[in-house]
């Protein structure tokens, strides 16, 4: 499986010749980030909001094979107020029969025993960890160590030239982290050799 950082939380995935997206956002409401032109043959997104719901940035194929991904979703909340100040939030694992990867969206809250059990025996988690909006550095960190994931990729934080002021840094995160692995591009293909780590990989869309 072939995932690739798009920008923001916005990732693409593909597995045996199946795309999907996850997470596009509207045009021009993430700074620093070129719109969202994909193709793909399905679109997920967490919740309803323009950093996340932008369907209308990805053309579908006409063509699409049947899908190798089993699709379970752990419905979660925005906010730590039960969802009264951002409202919900969708968690998806994906399963393609060789790996296991969760796409937590924008968690705001502390999981619930059980949906900790969910999530874990992962290949892949792709995890907020700016805070603000969302869980911040420390708690994603403490997630991580709950759940224990073989690849953790950092997503929803503030770079250099992109994302929100308000935002954390991905340093923020890594600087509480062991064996964090910097790849040059914006895309990981998950193999079974690959031990646990924190991969951090660049945005595609960087605005030029």
């Amino acid at each position: 499986m072939k995932l690739t950082w798009i920008g923001h939380s916005c990732f693409k995935l593909e597995s045996n010749g199946y795309t999907l997206i996850l997470d596009p956002y509207e045009d021009n409401y993430v700074p620093g980030l070129a719109p969202v032109r994909e193709r793909a043959d399905a679109v997920f997104c967490s919740h309803e909001h323009s950093d996340h719901n932008g369907r209308e940035t990805v053309t579908l194929k006409q063509d699409s094979a049947p899908s190798p991904f089993t699709v379970t979703e752990i419905h979660t909340w925005h906010d730590e107020a039960q969802g009264t100040k951002r409202g919900t939030n969708c968690i998806r694992i994906f399963d393609d029969g060789s790996y296991r990867v969760a796409h937590l969206g924008d968690l705001g809250c502390e999981l619930e025993p059980e949906q900790t059990e969910q999530l874990k025996g992962l290949d892949a988690v792709m995890i907020p960890v700016g805070g603000f909006y969302t869980i911040d550095a420390a708690q994603a960190k403490a997630l991580i160590d709950q759940i224990q994931p073989r690849v953790i990729i950092p997503m929803h934080y503030r770079g250099e030239s992109f994302g929100y002021d308000v935002l954390g840094t991905l340093e923020d995160f890594t600087a509480m982290c062991d064996c964090v692995v910097e790849y040059p591009g914006n895309s990981i293909e998950l193999n079974e050799e690959m031990l646990q780590q924190v991969a951090v990989v660049k945005p595609q869309n960087i605005a030029i």
